[in-house]
Formats: C-alpha cells, structure tokens, sequence
C-alpha cells in the first residue's frame, strides 16, 4: 500500500514538476526572510531589556502585538510574572520605572476613551448599519469638536477681550470720516411688540444686530501702557487668519489618516477583503451585543466588497457596441444634470436681488423676504441632487462611483449656490464692482443700503446656518415619522412599495459640508459662528440618530467606509477653499464700512497689520524685517526643500517595500493554493487504492 501511494505520488510529481520546482525555490526564499522576521522573547520583560546591548539578533516585540489567540497571551504572561531574573539594583529601578510608565499610559488611555464623545452610540451604528453610515456620525463627531476648539480660540483672542474693555470704558481710537458713512443705529427706537424679539432671533436684526454676535458690535479698542498692549482689530484679523489655518491642519491630520488606511487595504477589494477577514475582528467586545453589533459591520463591509465585485464583472462582459450607447447615455446624463444646477443658480440669483430689495419690510412678511435666499437655496439642495441621483441610476455605475459622481455634483450645487449669493451681496454692497460711481462714490460702498455691510453678510450666513437646522428638525417631525407611521400601520401596497427611508450617506455628508462652509464664510463676520455650528451638530447628531434607528432601514446598497471618509474631508476641503476665497478678498480689496467694526477706519481690514508694525519697538521691526528678508527666506526654502526630498524618498522606500511584501504573499497563496490541490489529489488518490482494495479483497 505505501508503495502505491509513493509510487502514485511520484508520478503525480512528474505531471506538476514545474510547480514543485517553483514551490521549491519559493520555499528557499521564504526561509532566508523568516530569518529577518521580527520574533518574540518568552523570558521577562525586564530582562529582555537589559539585553538589547549585548543581544542583537533581532528586533524585540511586544505581547500584544504578536499574533497569537488570547489564551496563550495569559499563558505567556503568566510565565513572564513568575519568572525572577537576575538583575542589579539600578535594573530593577528601570524596569519598575518602565512597568510604572507603561501602566500610567495605558490607564490614560482608558480615561480619554470614556470621554470619547459618542462611542457606544457609534458602535451601534456601524453594527447595525455598516460603516459607511458610521463614517458619516464620525465626521459629524470631527466637525463637532472642531468647531468648538474654534470657540474657543475665538472666545480666548477676541471675545473675552472685548467684553473686558469694554466693562472697564477703555477708550476708543477715533479718527475722522465723512458724517453720511458713519450714521448707523440698529438699536430699535420707542416701543417694542414683544413678538418681534423671536422675530429678531430668527433673523439675526433689531438687538441682535448690535450684540457680540456679529462684527458691527466690536470696537477698535487698542490699550497700550509700560507693561501691557492690545489691539482688538490686530486681534481679530490673527485670530480670523489662525482659525483658518487651524481649521486646515486639523483636516490634513485627519486626510492623513484615513489615506493610511485606504492604502493599507491596497487600493482594491482584494486587498479590503483581507483586510477585513483577518485584521477587523475586536476581541475587546464584551458582551453578545457587542458581539453581534461587530458581526453586522462586518457582514456590510463584505456586502460592499461583493457587489463592487458584481458591477465590475457586468461592466467588463459588456460589447464595445454597448460600450459606446453606455457612454453616449452618460454624456447625455451628464448635460441634463448640469443643466438642472445652472437652472438652480439663476433662481438664487433672482431670489437675493428679490430680498436684498425688500430689506426693510417688516413683521412676518418681511421675515418671508429676509429668509428668500435661503429657502431657495434649501429647496435647491433638495430638489436637484434628488433628480441627479435618479440621473445616476440611469447611468449605471459601480456603488462607489456613483457616490463619487452624486457627490461631486452635489458639492458643486451646493458650494457654487453659496457663491452665487456672496456674488449677489458683492454687486450691491460694491455697487456692481464699481466703487467710484453712484452711491459708493463717497465711502467706496453702499452706505445707504449697507451702512454695515460685514454685519448684512453675516446676518446671511447666520440665516443660513438657522435655517438649515429648522429644515432638519422639520423633516425629521414633519416628513420621517409620519412615514415611518404609515408603512408600519398600513399595508396597502403603495405604502409597502415605498417602505422605510434609507439613510442617503451622500446628500447628509453634503449637508455637512454645506453647513460647515458656511461658517467658514460668516466668521470673519459673526465670531460667535463657530459656536452655533457646534451647537447646531449636536443637535443634528442625536436628530440623525433617532430617524436613523427609529425610521430608517438597512441600505440596500451599502459602501466602502475607508474611500468614503478620506473623500468626505477631500469634499470639506473644497468648501475651506472657497471660504477662505472669501476671508482673503474681504480683508484685502473691500473698504471696511466707517460706521461699525474693528477696522471702521481703516482702507482695509489688512491695513491694520502694517500700523501696527510701525508702532513695535526698534529691535522688534528689525527681528521681523530679518524674517522676511532673503538671508532668512532662502535658507529656509533649502531646508524645506531638503525635508521634504527627504520625506519623498522614505515614502518611496516603504512604497518599494510594501510592494515586495504584497508580491511575496502572492507567492505564498500560489504556494498554498499548490498544496491544498496536491493534498486534494492524494486524498482522492487514497479513496481510489482503498476501494481498489476491497474489491480485490
């Protein structure tokens, strides 16, 4: 019988000698790189440590990031903890230094974990609907956080400063101007009804206007004696300056990191599929809730892998005759839906006029007028990515191409309507770009429309921001719940046809977007921006959450989370652009207005910068002088050059690196795939000896 087998072996080997030879040297090169591979030390910690001088073999792991199960990890660290190695006195000191730090770390660890905002709420939401919708409540988590860091930051510079000098009664720096440009008194006069006082919240007018909220409210302030100095208007501009900028590093930090991620998956779904089967399984959850909740995301993570797989096939089995009417539809498809958006711009553009125009009517009707251009704007960024997504069914993409498409088209709806309005403020504000004629003749603005023209814009962008979260509340109350009524307590077949809602990631991701970059615009002219933003996403987050579990079902069509959050910030950073477009020509171009503001007499809020400047001591304008000369910038702009040369080549090395490894597990499942098919055939080979077998018998 061995003989057979040894014999039927051998002959098998003769039909596959190729690949036993590629097997072979396979095998060689594998164990030539095992030997590089990191290995782990079973002795004690501590005593490891105080052999790395002498032992140098390799490089040392720790227990937990060795690959293996649970069990043995406590059976390692059990036979760490009863070891007793021989070490000297400072030895000791330094482990138990080391073993002090390592606890002290990790406990702070688990501190700042249970003051993570929103991590059982999180959790629950990727368990029960995959991690795309995840993706979106942690973007939503991000944009919270950063939006009250840049309270903060605004409250710290420019808030808590001004209310401070201006309790005191520090004097204001006066200056002169002509006497029509500096009449402006938003404060009512007489009686007041009291329902115009919800009237002004709602529209940001009347004792509103002339609160902290907005900047007609700041005055340029500057106190200087022997030991202290400020200056509100240097003040607001560097912190409005610092605040963009903040607000672009915390978001290249987190492009950052979810770009690590989409490359650790490969780029692909077979690299994503790995990824998920043998690296996304927690053994920290506790629990069969946890359990199962981690089970589902899992399960949507896959779905996605498969139906991107799905789409790939039909599109590769198409003829070049289909090919061609595909793309032709696509075209077609395409010049329809930009066609919907430029027909979006021109209602918006009619509608600013319309309510520019009717500025001064008062009540509910005039409220009506204040809150035009945001209604349309609303009703655009509804109506048109609803149609463009029906667009993009017809188009038949993969499940993330079309997210890429719809939101693209979205972003570029919602970002360039926002441009619209600035663009309709700016004709009228600059009286259509010609500040020497008419009106803006004599302050260089429309002083008798916008005697404070910072403060209308951001009246505009508080309006905005308001009424977006009134919208949300509303559809919420108004729209989601009752659906959820009807197809839960009627069975006719139009309810069950239309059935729960899903959750669109797209359009709330944009409406993010939408919402952040709005008080990206408003801040240079409502500070306290920020901080109803951040307000206004707690909100919405608890709001999302409750028609997410209460009135929404699972996604039919689920996608990856590891492109989309890296495409979410690409999308925010596209709306930070725009505002700072904004930021920069308002500082830079625009006469500040005579009668309100930090900068009232001023030709531009920039102005500040270089008074300033000429007002610091001798050695301090040297410093500064030497900062922006040649001697300094040069040497900079080398070093620069040579960090990031440096940089480039490092990224090229783990680039090169992480290709051999990819190449060399390739091998080795070719290796694998050999020996399951050589153990398949043995196996197969031995059922047809022993039956031969018993019959002879």
């Amino acid at each position: 019988m061995a003989g057979e087998i040894q014999s039927q072996g051998s002959y098998e080997g003769n039909d596959d000698s190729n690949d036993q030879q590629s097997l072979r040297l396979r095998r060689v090169s594998s164990r030539a790189t095992n030997q590089n591979y990191p290995q782990f030390n079973w002795s004690s910690p501590h005593a490891d440590e105080d052999k790395d001088e002498e032992d140098n073999s390799g490089p040392r792991r720790e227990l937990r990031t060795v690959p293996l199960p649970m069990a043995l990890k406590r059976a390692v660290r059990q036979v760490q903890q009863m070891q007793i190695p021989v070490v000297s006195g400072m030895g000791s000191w330094k482990w138990k230094r080391r073993r002090f730090m390592h606890k002290l770390k990790d406990d702070g660890r688990e501190i700042l974990s249970f003051f993570t905002l929103w991590s059982r709420p999180l959790q629950m939401i990727g368990g029960n609907f995959g991690g795309g919708v995840q993706s979106y409540f942690l973007f939503l988590r991000f944009l919270v956080v950063l939006n009250f860091v840049s309270f903060l930051l605004i409250a710290g510079f420019v808030l808590i400063p001004s209310i401070i000098f201006r309790s005191v009664g520090t004097s204001l720096v006066n200056s002169t101007g002509p006497e029509k440009c500096t009449n402006y008194d938003p404060n009512p006069q007489g009686l007041v009804v009291f329902y115009t006082y919800f009237l002004d919240i709602l529209s940001g007018m009347g004792f509103m206007e002339y609160s902290y909220l907005f900047y007609g409210y700041y005055n340029n302030t500057m106190v200087e004696n022997s030991n202290f100095s400020y200056s509100i208007p240097l003040a607001y501009l560097f912190t409005t300056v610092f605040y963009f900028l903040f607000c672009l590093i915390c978001i290249i930090a987190r492009m950052g990191t979810a770009a690590r991620v989409a490359v650790a998956t490969g780029g692909n779904a077979v690299g994503n599929y790995s990824m998920i089967v043998f690296n996304s399984w927690d053994y920290g959850c506790q629990g069969d809730r946890a359990t199962k909740l981690k089970q589902k995301n899992i399960h949507y993570r896959l779905q996605v892998d498969l139906e991107e797989q799905r789409i790939k096939k039909q599109a590769a089995a198409l003829t070049p005759n289909q090919r061609i009417v595909l793309l032709c539809l696509r075209v077609f498809m395409c010049f329809v839906a930009s066609g919907l958006i430029i027909t979006a711009f021109y209602c918006i553009f009619l509608a600013t006029n319309f309510s520019q125009q009717r500025s001064g009517e008062g009540g509910i009707l005039g409220l009506v007028f204040e809150y035009l251009p945001s209604i349309v704007i609303t009703t655009g960024n509804f109506v048109v990515p609803l149609l463009c997504d029906q667009i993009a069914l017809i188009e038949r993409y993969a499940p993330s191409t079309t997210i890429i498409v719809a939101l693209l088209r979205a972003v570029f709806l919602r970002l360039v309507s926002l441009g619209v309005l600035l663009f309709t403020l700016w004709r009228q504000i600059t009286c259509e770009g010609d500040t020497k004629s008419g009106d803006c003749e004599l302050c260089q603005y429309n002083y008798k429309v916008y005697p404070c023209w910072e403060t209308r814009v951001g009246q505009e962008m508080y309006k905005l921001t308001l009424f977006d979260l009134l919208i949300n509340i509303a559809v919420l109350v108004l729209v989601e719940f009752p659906r959820r009524i009807v197809v839960d307590n009627w069975s006719n077949k139009l309810a069950q046809l239309v059935g729960r809602q899903e959750f669109g990631v797209p359009p709330n991701v944009l409406g993010l977007v939408y919402g952040q970059t709005v008080v990206w615009t408003g801040a240079l002219f409502c500070p306290l921006l920020p901080l109803m933003n951040a307000i206004k996403f707690v909100i919405l987050f608890y709001c999302k959450k409750i028609t997410l579990f209460y009135n929404c079902r699972p996604a039919l069509k689920t996608f990856r989370s590891t492109t989309s959050a890296f495409f979410f910030l690409v999308v925010l950073l596209f709306g930070w652009g725009l505002a700072s477009v904004v930021m920069i020509y308002s500082l830079a171009v625009i006469r500040p207005s005579m009668a309100c503001g930090p900068f009232r007499f001023f030709p531009n809020m920039w102005s500040v910068v270089p008074a300033s400047f000429y007002s610091l001591s001798k050695l301090s304008q040297e410093f500064l002088f030497f900062i922006g000369s040649q001697a300094f910038s040069i040497p900079l702009f080398v070093l620069s050059c040579v960090v990031m040369c440096y940089f480039i080549a490092l990224a090229s090395v783990y680039g090169k690196n992480v290709a051999l490894l990819r190449a060399q597990l390739k091998l080795e499942g070719r290796d694998k795939q050999f020996l399951v098919k050589q153990i398949a055939e043995l196996g197969r080979q031995l059922q047809m000896t022993k039956h031969n077998t018993d019959v002879q018998d």
